[in-house]
């Protein structure tokens, strides 16, 4: 897992008007709320006083109070209020908790989970068509007991449509299948932080009555998909010339185990609100698909060498996948998880903001994160 990126917390209906929200992402926990303006914030969910959860307190104004001995924090981390002190206490500079930027798009709120500069931070994967006249959305949430790594890989395998997916491929009864050419595209919007490829693939017709005009019987679908940063996946879907499907996966991953998966379908037919819950029914019958594969796989997280799996030419964009997580594991952003979980009991760790640029005493430790000294000469070496 991976600081220095953006992660859907909530949906922005999930998170109410005066009552927080608490959020398990990166094997940490965080307090998700809104101020008295309607704007969300996202903090460390750890009071600095004693351990207390800020998730299982209240909104006060533009705070959210402690449940423990009523310690206010702000949006932006500071302690503005302790009881204890009296009305004209001092309160200190170290009572400070760490507080994450905070985007609200696509009907989610997204915090981003690291220590970078505004100017430094990988972007939000962007939805063109999203609010442009001619398409509709629709916007969906679920969890699987597995590891993310695993599901974007799964997003990114143009071969597994094949045999997973009823609607996609034949089973495995066609004696002619194979995968075809990946015409592989780095844009400039994807060539820092993700790849992605178009394939033509031979689909079954869809059973009467879903909305895929000219799916009436077999024939080729023209399909694209990429990751974009660790956590998320694009997929175009071109049912035919004129009804296209553009499918937006946004992961939290929780811990090492265990995702929240939020989908967000662009679709620029059937652009009535009477379609929604059937879209959002066949979305999560693929969904569902997916999760029993992922949910079954061993080992659980990714082999650490591609030696450990057979990996053939279908598998190219996953392999390219990897080649990006080695990159911010030569920035030294992957999670020290062997260490976090062996002071578990002990430490109670906090995610870096960018604060900690700025300011020093911090009462909670920053999570411990692998060294990136190796990636980087595996990544030199490699040429």
């Amino acid at each position: 897992m991976y600081i220095n990126f953006w992660y859907p917390m909530a949906t922005a209906e999930e998170v109410e008007a005066d009552k927080p929200l608490k959020v398990q992402a990166l094997g940490q926990d965080f307090v998700v709320f809104r101020d008295s303006e309607g704007q969300a914030h996202c903090l460390s969910n750890t009071c600095t006083h004693r351990g207390g959860s800020l998730s299982g307190g209240k909104v006060r104004g533009d705070c959210v109070q402690c449940p423990y001995h009523g310690w206010q924090f702000d949006g932006d981390g500071n302690c503005k209020k302790i009881p204890s002190l009296g009305p004209n206490g001092s309160v200190p500079a170290r009572t400070r908790i760490d507080a994450y930027p905070v985007e609200e798009r696509y009907g989610m709120v997204f915090a981003f989970l690291g220590e970078l500069g505004e100017n430094e931070r990988p972007p939000i994967m962007d939805v063109p068509e999203y609010d442009q006249e001619g398409w509709h959305p629709t916007l969906q949430h679920y969890g699987i007991k597995g590891n993310y790594e695993r599901s974007i890989e799964n997003g990114i395998d143009p071969a597994h449509n094949e045999f997973v997916h009823d609607t996609h491929g034949f089973g495995g009864e066609d004696e002619e299948y194979k995968i075809g050419d990946m015409r592989i595209e780095a844009k400039p919007d994807w060539a820092s932080w993700g790849n992605g490829f178009w394939h033509t693939f031979n689909a079954p017709p869809l059973p009467e009555g879903q909305m895929a005009e000219g799916r009436t019987q077999a024939g080729d679908l023209e399909v694209g998909t990429g990751h974009h940063g660790p956590n998320m996946v694009w997929t175009y879907i071109h049912a035919s010339e004129t009804i296209w499907f553009h499918q937006y996966l946004f992961e939290r991953p929780l811990d090492d185990g265990n995702i929240h998966l939020y989908l967000l379908c662009m679709r620029n037919g059937f652009l009535e609100d009477k379609h929604d819950a059937y879209m959002i029914e066949r979305n999560q019958y693929v969904a569902d698909q997916d999760k029993v594969v992922i949910e079954d796989l061993r080992p659980v997280l990714t082999p650490p060498t591609n030696t450990k799996e057979f990996m053939v030419p279908a598998d190219k964009v996953i392999l390219m996948y990897r080649e990006k997580l080695k990159e911010w594991d030569a920035e030294g952003w992957r999670i020290d998880v062997d260490k976090v979980e062996s002071n578990r009991i002990k430490v109670a760790y906090a995610i870096p903001s960018p604060a900690r640029r700025d300011h020093k005493g911090w009462v909670l430790d920053a999570i411990p994160l692998q060294a990136g000294g190796a990636a980087k000469a595996e990544l030199k070496a490699a040429g």
